[in-house]
């Protein structure tokens, strides 16, 4: 019997694999941020547990600390399956949970503006062990086949579990925010920070490979449209590749694109004043967005192999524009009112995922895994 003829209940769920380790990355990132001025204090890592309780705390540190390891101990239950069940499973995604807590707030100690607390340690182990026991109660409804595992299978094929967490992450990828509407994975700016730092001089990246006059308004509102309507159709493309072919592909296209644009307006209210809720409609994003759509209506019920490849054009020509152009100087005038204070950790996170978000989606399209379903979809 092949794995694919096993019943769900016995090869475990590789969805929630998939998003542990998206997860996993998400905490890496969130508790190390901002990944600068890394030094020995000649104290032990394990030196925070034999530490006194904080004097100063507040219910809301409390909260978050909490709320951030639910998912994981969630996501660990599934994960174990078939290999722990049970109880066995509820204490190994505790004791999974306590050892990532403990190895963050280690490493904390060799980054000065970080401070490893035991309190943070105690949350996050009880954040873990709360979503274990949620995942646990709930893994009979979403480890056996039910209606949303038969709309999964009905709607996307086999070999999209990865896909479907990355297509997930999307319009989490939004909530950073960004100088160009959709404009992920901006990593110049970022590399020459670091060369900077490291080699004591003033570095730019971007502009040693724009020598020349700055940028006119006019060729920022030209770059952002290529951007937004690249990143959008790259994003969407990668979703409409998965689709068989009795899928609601409006439907979901609408839903992907709806959800994205309500965490962009969601995280600008939260992040900066409810006045800036809207700042992101630029002209060159209601451009870019226009000539998004105008290419996915076309290449809605376009050929799988033809939208794979349209997506890995679209993202790779949304990359280069993007990193080859300065920061918005518009946009960095807009950062001045952006207070990061106790979200630090949520914007690592939530940095992470615009910066890499277009990479992950790249490696996940040129996976082997779409080739050799062609070819099974072809011989059946």
């Amino acid at each position: 019997m092949t794995p694919e003829a096993l019943p769900q209940t016995q090869r475990g769920s590789p969805v929630a694999r998939a998003a542990l380790l998206a997860y996993l990355l998400l905490i890496i990132y969130a508790s190390w941020f901002p990944f600068s001025g890394w030094r020995g204090a000649g104290l032990s890592p394990l030196t925070f547990l034999t530490l006194t309780m904080p004097q100063y705390w507040t219910m809301f540190d409390v909260v978050v600390n909490v709320i951030g390891y639910v998912p994981l101990g969630m996501l660990l239950v599934p994960a174990l399956h078939p290999f722990l069940r049970g109880v066995p499973a509820l204490i190994g995604a505790t004791l999974i949970g306590v050892l990532v807590s403990g190895t963050m707030e280690a490493v904390q100690t060799y980054l000065p503006s970080r401070v490893p607390q035991n309190l943070d340690f105690m949350t996050n182990s009880a954040g873990a062990f709360l979503g274990a026991l949620v995942g646990l109660v709930g893994a009979r409804s979403y480890l056996n086949q039910n209606r949303l595992y038969q709309l999964r299978q009905r709607w996307f094929a086999p070999h999209a579990s990865q896909g479907l967490v990355l297509l997930a992450l999307w319009p989490v990828a939004q909530i950073y925010p960004l100088g160009y509407m959709f404009g992920h994975g901006q990593l110049l700016p970022i590399f020459s920070d670091w060369l900077s730092q490291w080699m004591d001089a003033d570095i730019d990246l971007v502009a040693m490979l724009r020598p020349g006059s700055a940028m006119s308004v006019e060729q920022y509102w030209l770059s952002e449209t290529v951007i937004t309507a690249c990143g959008m159709t790259g994003a969407v493309l990668t979703m409409l590749c998965l689709l068989n072919r009795g899928a609601p592909r409006m439907l979901l296209m609408g839903a992907m694109v709806g959800a994205a644009l309500l965490f962009k307006t969601m995280s600008s209210s939260l992040l900066f004043t409810p006045d800036n809720a809207f700042v992101w409609i630029t002209p060159g994003a209601q451009g870019g967005f226009l000539i998004g759509l105008i290419m996915l209506a076309g290449l809605a019920f376009a050929p799988q192999v033809a939208q794979r490849r349209l997506a890995v054009v679209t993202l790779l020509l949304s990359l280069i524009v993007v990193n080859t152009i300065p920061v918005n100087p518009y946009f960095s005038a807009t950062l001045q009112g952006w207070v990061q204070g106790k979200f630090l950790n949520f914007n690592g996170a939530a940095q992470f995922l615009s910066l890499l978000w277009p990479f992950f989606a790249l490696w996940f399209l040129l996976l082997p895994s779409h080739k050799l379903n062609r070819v099974a979809d072809r011989r059946s």
